[in-house]
């Protein structure tokens, strides 16, 4: 849905959706999507049907791209991150620059959390060509949120495409542990097994330990692996009874899983990779960890709306790469 509503901003062709997550346990639009279709409504100056809690159809037709200033309020831990990713894009075609106020959850789950797009997902959008900065104000954990990013958005002259094919050796692993409202104590529990099990990678790792600004409780542990030509980046989320070890142990299980592949970025970038890199000028080449459902629907959707050539090479849950000729 997200990559349909920034897509139909960009192109101005509306759309009918259909069946929105129609065998989840709860279907159809949450908090989170109500509030990604009422901010891409604002950016493109929309006629919406649908958008009501629950409804599993909606009808989207933008009539434009307006700049200026927003604020949105997810009113619960509904991931800031995906409405961000929403319409930052659109935003970026726009004729002024954007200023974006975003409150909701920063680092919950299923979504990337504020660090990963400042520190990893923000790296590539910079190198393809789009101007934004982003400032996290303070941090939302689940469930309560109450977090808030700022963005600011400026229109994208041109966008270049990518070649990530060889990641070549690791130079080093940066890694962030963080507690709020939490004893700091936690943070160096999750720093310390973090550590231990990177093993022999330990060397290159060099760790920070933060203190975050949060309305509620709540930790989280990034792994950030920088090689020679890329990068990757995985991360754990703290619970309620969660063990510090555990959030530790997720980050490094995913980075180790990383390390055993060819790829050059993480599997979740390389989801997040397809629209901007469909709107870049040339032929992009992209070696991924793994190809997942989302990489391949995304891709299709992508199709749907732009005349752009998206090859994917591989097999669902092994590495794989994406050619992608955009500059439509």
């Amino acid at each position: 849905m997200r990559t349909s509503l920034a897509l139909a901003m960009i192109t101005r062709k509306a759309f009918r959706m259909t069946n929105i997550r129609r065998r989840r346990a709860k279907p159809g639009l949450m908090p989170q999507h109500l509030k990604a279709v009422e901010a891409a409504s604002a950016v493109g100056m929309a006629r919406v049907e649908g958008d009501r809690f629950g409804s599993q159809e909606l009808v989207f037709e933008p009539t434009g791209i307006r700049s200026g200033q927003f604020h949105f309020d997810i009113g619960t831990a509904g991931s800031t991150s995906l409405v961000l990713q929403t319409i930052v894009y659109p935003l970026s075609f726009g004729h002024a620059d954007a200023e974006l106020t975003l409150v909701g959850g920063t680092h919950v789950p299923w979504s990337p959390c504020f660090h990963y797009l400042k520190l990893h997902w923000l790296r590539y959008m910079q190198k393809i060509g789009f101007a934004i900065h982003l400032t996290l104000e303070s941090a939302g954990f689940y469930p309560r949120g109450g977090g808030r990013i700022s963005a600011t958005v400026r229109p994208a002259p041109e966008l270049s495409a990518l070649r990530l094919l060889d990641r070549g050796p690791l130079k080093r692993i940066r890694g962030i542990s963080a507690v709020a409202n939490l004893s700091a104590e936690v943070a160096e529990r999750q720093k310390r097994q973090a550590l231990r099990r990177l093993g022999e990678l330990s060397n290159l790792a060099e760790f920070e330990v933060l203190s975050v600004p949060a309305l509620s409780p709540g930790t989280f542990l990034l792994l950030l692996a920088e090689f020679e030509n890329s990068q990757c980046c995985f991360y754990g989320l703290g619970a309620r009874g969660k063990p510090a070890e555990r959030v530790a142990d997720e980050a490094v299980n995913e980075l180790r899983d990383f390390m055993s592949t060819d790829g050059c970025v993480d599997h979740y970038l390389a989801d997040q990779l397809v629209l901007p890199l469909a709107l870049a000028s040339g032929k992009s080449e992209v070696r991924a960890s793994k190809i997942t459902q989302h990489l391949t629907t995304n891709a299709e959707v992508v199709r749907m709306f732009l005349p752009v050539s998206i090859a994917i090479n591989g097999k669902i849950g092994q590495p794989g790469s994406m050619q992608i000729s955009g500059g439509a």
